[in-house]
């Protein structure tokens, strides 16, 4: 081989080297939420507080300062506040009020982000509100979840997001209380405590939707009647999986999703872009999230269609979500009107919708729940 040409080659194996560590970086943070650093946290800019009073915080004024709702502020060595309402704001800053500092010390100077964990910790800890710790039989092994008792026949298994744990589901918790509904709050594979996946990756639902499917024998078996499947993010895409895929399908009998991801392949190229790899590399990402966890993307375009739905649905989604877009939950709605019902929440962040409007989002939780139970 002549040089020239061996240069050539070499060139081309060290281009190709690169393509390939570009897409894996670009896919890690999709195919390992858990693993990443920053991963399942904020990916908001730091806030400075500048003031405290009774019942008041003031922040500078930045977008997270500003946002409507009920967030938490988290910041070095596992501080956590809770904070509501705008009460104040200008261009020297932003006052809102303060509703409890649970964690650490909040202090003028502090450099705090914002996140939806308003609630920490257990039902108990968090809400007051009994469990049980009981566990699915998945496939893989025992797959942890808390349990809360009711007085229904129908149960409600939630599903969090791929980059929370349970505690994402503890702000609904008191709603379903109220409407007397059991509870299984369940965890799936590569959660803490849970069987990891064999090769370790996140499969987007199409293998962890059969964990929901272990939760369900497990409420069955506990005495349900029926079941309401209520999912987060991809949390959300897997309910919609197990209620197409289910031999228990059948008793299911109402689906509630929040801020569900049906575009699998834009959202990966938009979770790459979340951890900093824009254009060609971001389309690497999403190409290497396929390679690598053997999962066809576009696969899951047929859950857009609302072909497999046979069950009345709830979906709640933000027409500002910047990781999963509404126009694939709105083609959902529309093909399915029959059975589908969309509800927006303007500003809201993706998975944090109940931290925009909490009372809004439980209102309509509760009256479209009731007619079900």
């Amino acid at each position: 081989m002549r040089w020239g040409t061996a240069a050539v080659v070499a060139a081309a194996a060290a281009a190709g080297a690169a393509v390939l560590v570009v897409g894996r970086r670009a896919s890690e943070r999709m195919v390992r939420p858990g693993a990443v650093p920053g991963a399942g946290g904020s990916d908001s800019e730091p806030v400075l507080v500048q003031s405290l009073a009774a019942g008041r915080v003031t922040f500078n004024r930045r977008p997270d300062s500003l946002r409507p709702g009920r967030w938490a502020v988290e910041w070095a060595d596992g501080g956590h506040a809770v904070v509501e309402e705008v009460l104040h704001s200008d261009e020297q800053g932003v006052t809102r009020r303060l509703v409890r500092a649970d964690r650490g010390t909040l202090a003028p100077g502090t450099e705090v982000r914002f996140t939806p964990r308003v609630y920490l910790g257990d039902p108990t800890g968090a809400l007051g509100l009994a469990f049980t710790d009981a566990a699915a039989d998945g496939e893989l092994g025992p797959l942890p979840a808390w349990r809360l008792a009711g007085s229904r026949g129908t149960w409600a298994i939630l599903v969090h997001g791929p980059e929370a744990d349970r505690q994402q589901t503890l702000p609904v918790l008191p709603a379903l209380h109220r409407l007397g509904l059991p509870v299984l709050a369940v965890t799936y594979r590569g959660d803490e405590g849970a069987p990891a996946s064999p090769d370790g990756y996140s499969h987007f639902g199409e293998t962890e939707w059969r964990d929901i499917e272990a939760a369900m024998r497990l409420a069955l078996d506990s005495g349900a009647g029926r079941v309401i499947l209520y999912g987060w993010s991809t949390g959300a895409t897997m309910v919609l999986q197990t209620a197409a895929r289910s031999a228990w399908a059948h008793a299911i009998r109402g689906i509630v999703l929040d801020s569900v991801v049906l575009d699998l392949p834009g959202s990966a190229r938009r979770d790459a872009a979340r951890a900093g790899y824009t254009g060609v590399a971001a389309e690497l990402g999403a190409l290497a999230a396929e390679g690598r966890t053997g999962v066809d993307l576009a696969d899951f375009s047929r859950l857009a269609e609302g072909t497999d739905l046979r069950v009345p649905t709830l979906v709640l989604h933000s027409p500002d979500d910047r990781l999963a877009p509404i126009d694939t939950v709105q083609r959902l709605a529309t093909a399915r009107h029959d059975l589908v019902t969309l509800r927006r929440f303007p500003g809201a962040e993706h998975a944090a919708l109940w931290n925009s409007a909490p009372d809004h989002y439980t209102e309509l939780l509760r009256r479209w729940l009731t007619p079900l139970l």
